[in-house]
C-alpha cells in the first residue's frame, strides 16, 4: 500500500480516532500473529519500537489483532528474522535491514550506508521520493512487505581501548561494526565483526574485539561499554540515520483486510517517530552521566573522516558496475541525498550551527 492512498483514507494525527471506530472492527475475527526482534529486550528503546507497534495495532482493533513480541533469540538468532519471514516461521520481523548485506548489499539502502542520509532525510526519501516503491520492488523477491518502523538519529561513533589519532591506528583494528559499514572499514585495514547487540559486550571485555559500536549514549551506557573502553568517538561516518525495518510475510499481508491493512501501516508510522523521540529525549543525560563516569570523549580525526568518505564512494562506484539491485536504487537515493544536503545548508545546518556555538 502507498503512502500517499494511506493518507487518503486516514491522516497519522487523527487515525487513532478513526481507525479504533467500532465501524472498522466489528466484523473482524481474531488475528494472531508473531514478531519476532533482532534486539534484546532489555534495550526498551529499539526493541521498544515493536512494542509500541503491536499495542497500537491491538488499540485500533478492540484487541481482536494481537501480535506477540518476541526478543532475539526466543524464536531464531537475531539475525536470522529475514529467513523467518521470508518462510514464514514468522509473520513478522523488526530489525536493522543492513543486517543483510551479505545476501545483497541494497539491503543497507534501506537503512544506513557509511556518509548516507540523516533520518529525517531518509523519511522524505522514503515517505515522499521513491524509496518505498524502489524497496517494495526489491523485496518481492524475498516474499516481504516493508514499512520503515524506527530510527535511532545520528550515531556515535563506538568505544575502543586505544585512541584512535588518525586513520593509521585502524589497521589491524578489530571492531564490531553494524552491517555494510565493515566493508569500508575493511578497506582502510580494519578487521570487522558483524556480532548482535546481546553479544557485544562479552566480546569486548574478553579482548575478541578492540573496538565495539552499538547506537548512542543511552543504550551504550546500559550495555555497559564504558566499563571494558574508557575512549568514546563521535560521529558515526557510517550511521546518519539508520532506519529499521517492520517485515512483514507477502501471504500473511494478503491475507489481512484492507482495513487492518491500514491500521498496520498507521501503528508502524506511530513508532516509526516514537523510537527517534525516545533516543532524542534519552541521549543527553546518558553521555553526561557517562562523561561524569570518566569517559574520554573525543572526536574523530579528519584525515580519518576524509579516508572513510574516499572509499565508500569507491566502493559504491563498484557496487553499482556489479550489482544491478544496487545501481536501480542506489542512483535514486544518492540523487535524493545530495538535494538534502544542499538544501539543508541553508536549514538546519546554518541553524545547528550557530546554536552549538551560542551554548558553549
Amino acid at each position: 500500500m502507498e503512502r500517499r492512498s494511506f493518507l487518503k483514507k486516514a491522516t497519522v494525527g487523527a487515525g487513532l480516532g478513526v481507525l479504533a471506530a467500532p465501524a472498522i472492527v466489528h466484523a473482524q475475527t481474531q488475528i494472531r500473529w508473531r514478531l519476532a526482534s533482532s534486539f534484546p529486550k532489555g534495550l526498551d528503546t529499539i526493541f521498544g519500537a515493536a512494542e509500541t507497534f503491536s499495542k497500537m495495532v491491538s488499540s485500533a482493533t478492540g484487541g481482536k489483532f494481537q501480535i506477540s513480541i518476541h526478543p532475539a533469540g526466543e524464536i531464531v538468532p537475531p539475525l536470522q528474522v529475514l529467513d523467518a519471514v521470508q518462510n514464514a516461521t514468522v509473520e513478522a520481523a523488526h530489525t536493522a535491514p543492513y543486517y543483510f548485506f551479505g545476501k545483497d548489499e541494497t539491503f543497507a539502502l534501506d537503512c544506513a550506508i557509511p556518509f548516507g542520509m540523516n533520518s529525517r532525510q531518509m523519511s522524505a526519501w522514503v515517505y515522499e521520493g521513491n524509496g518505498l516503491k524502489l524497496m517494495r520492488e526489491f523485496y518481492k523477491a524475498y516474499n516481504i512487505v516493508n514499512f520503515p518502523m524506527g530510527n535511532t538519529g545520528a550515531q556515535m561513533g563506538g568505544w575502543y581501548r586505544k585512541e584512535i589519532k588518525s586513520v593509521n591506528d585502524i589497521k589491524g583494528l578489530k571492531m564490531r561494526i553494524g552491517g555494510f559499514a565493515g566493508k569500508v572499514l575493511e578497506r582502510l585495514g580494519g578487521v570487522p565483526a558483524n556480532i548482535p547487540g546481546g553479544e557485544v559486550y562479552s566480546a569486548l571485555e574478553k579482548g575478541r574485539i578492540d573496538a565495539a559500536e552499538w547506537v548512542g549514549p543511552y543504550d551504550d551506557e546500559k550495555l555497559g561499554f564504558n566499563k571494558v573502553a574508557p575512549y568514546y568517538y563521535y560521529p558515526a561516518w557510517w550511521e546518519g540515520g539508520p532506519q529499521l525495518s517492520l517485515y512483514i510475510n507477502q501471504k500473511a499481508w494478503d491475507a489481512l483486510p484492507a482495513e487492518y491493512q491500514t491500521i498496520v501501516e498507521a501503528a508502524a508510522s506511530h513508532a516509526h517517530v516514537d523510537m527517534q523521540a525516545k533516543y532524542d529525549a534519552k541521549n543527553p543525560a546518558a553521555l553526561k552521566r557517562l562523561i561524569a563516569n570518566k569517559t574520554k570523549l573525543r572526536r574523530f580525526s579528519k584525515d580519518y573522516m576524509q579516508a572513510a568518505y574516499k572509499e565508500s564512494q569507491a566502493l559504491y562506484a563498484e557496487l553499482s558496475d556489479k550489482n544491478p539491485n544496487w545501481k536501480t536504487v542506489y542512483e535514486d537515493w544518492v540523487k535524493f541525498r545530495n538535494d538534502q544536503v544542499a538544501w539543508g545548508r541553508y536549514t538546519e545546518q546554518g541553524f545547528d550551527q550557530f546554536m552549538s556555538d551560542a551554548l558553549k
